[in-house]
C-alpha cells in the first residue's frame, strides 16, 4: 500500500512578521497629502448682522467678466499691475486726524484709502469667469498684503513676516513663540486682510 506524501509546508510565521514591519514602516515613513485652500471667513448671517457701511474711497474695487477680463476701479487693467494697485491702494494712508497711519508709505490721496484698517479689497466674478484666472487674482492680492506685512516685520523686527510664520509652524524653532505669536498678530493688524466678496453699501 503506497503512503500518501504530505506536501512541503513553508513557515509563514517569519513572513508575516516581516510584512508586519513594513507596514509599520510606511505608516511612520509616509507624509499624507492634505489639500489647502484659500483662507477666507464666511459673511455672517443678513439677519444676525446689520450691513455694514464703508466710505467709498475705503474700497477698492476688483471684477472678473465673463471674458476673464480684469477691471480695478472701473478699468481694465492687466494681472500683473493688480498687485502694485493694491499695495497703492491699502498703503495710501489718506487718513487725518485718529484716521492717520504713521507707517504707510503711499501718496495719501483724498480719493484712496484712510487707513490700511478700515481698506477693504472687493472682488466681484462672473460665474463664467475662468477658475484659474480667479485664482491668480487672489494670489495677487494675498501677495500685496504679504509685501507690506514682510516691510513692516523688517523694520520693526529685522525678520520678514513670511520667516516668523515659518518660525511659528517650526518645531524647530528654539526661540520664544508666544513672543513670536504676539508680533505676528501685531503685524497683520497694521495690515488686517480683508478681501470681500459680498455686496459692500457705501456711506
Amino acid at each position: 500500500m503506497k503512503t500518501r506524501r504530505l506536501a512541503p509546508s513553508v513557515n509563514a510565521g517569519s513572513m508575516a512578521d516581516i510584512a508586519f514591519l513594513l507596514l509599520i514602516f510606511f505608516l511612520v515613513s509616509t507624509t499624507i497629502a492634505t489639500d489647502q485652500g484659500i483662507s477666507r471667513k464666511l459673511p455672517p448671517k443678513l439677519n444676525d448682522t446689520p450691513p455694514i457701511t464703508i466710505r467709498e474711497r475705503n474700497i477698492f474695487r476688483v471684477e472678473l467678466n465673463q471674458l476673464n477680463e480684469l477691471l480695478v476701479e472701473g478699468e481694465l487693467v492687466s494681472l500683473e499691475d493688480l498687485k502694485d494697485k493694491a499695495i497703492s491702494f491699502l498703503d495710501n494712508g489718506g487718513g487725518v486726524s485718529g484716521e492717520a497711519c504713521s507707517y504707510c508709505r503711499g501718496s495719501k490721496g483724498i480719493t484712496s484709502s484712510d487707513n490700511p484698517k478700515k481698506a477693504v479689497i472687493s472682488l466681484q466674478s462672473s460665474r463664467e469667469t475662468n477658475y484659474e484666472t480667479y485664482i491668480a487674482v487672489q494670489d495677487q492680492l494675498v501677495s500685496a498684503y504679504t509685501e507690506l506685512r514682510n516691510r513692516e516685520a523688517m523694520r520693526l523686527y529685522g525678520v520678514l513676516f513670511t520667516t516668523m510664520e515659518e518660525n511659528l509652524k517650526s518645531v524647530h524653532y528654539d526661540g520664544d513663540k508666544a513672543k513670536l505669536r504676539e508680533r505676528i498678530k501685531h503685524i497683520q493688524m497694521m495690515y488686517p486682510e480683508k478681501i470681500s466678496e459680498a455686496e459692500t453699501k457705501m456711506e
